[in-house]
């Protein structure tokens, strides 16, 4: 729901230079070796939202996600999302946990693990295309 095929976005790829990922930013980062390529295979890069940061616990237990045992108020996702197939696991240093807003139809880091932070090119800040929906991510 937060952004569609198509959509173009503004990326701030020296944001991560000043200070750390934090928990709720959209990232762009290379795609891992493991992740699909799309249908024409030429996806070099995935923009996905961070769940969860070096250090922190993240899990789903009853279609809720859960960071260090806490439930997380997830605004941007559809009323009524769950978020399944996601067992307990600590992100490793170095590493963010990142998963689609569309959940059921995201291939996240419950498919391809905890993205490298040398793999994060930047931060997503503004939708620019379409024009009728221009706005702050």
């Amino acid at each position: 729901p937060t952004l569609n095929i198509g959509d173009r976005v503004l990326v701030n790829k020296l944001s991560y230079k000043l200070h750390d990922v934090h928990r709720g930013d959209l990232i762009v980062f290379e795609r891992p070796p493991s992740a699909s390529t799309g249908e024409d295979g030429e996806i070099k890069d995935l923009i996905k939202r961070v769940i969860a940061v070096e250090g922190e616990t993240v899990e789903a237990r009853d279609g809720r996600v859960f960071v260090n045992g806490e439930p997380q108020e997830e605004g941007y996702l559809e009323p009524g999302t769950p978020t399944n197939n996601l067992a307990r696991q600590t992100v490793p240093e170095e590493h963010v946990f990142v998963m689609g807003d569309n959940r059921a139809n995201s291939e996240d880091s419950r498919i391809f693990g905890p993205i490298d932070e040398d793999d994060i090119i930047g931060r997503a800040f503004i939708r620019v295309l379409p024009i009728t929906d221009i706005g702050w991510l």
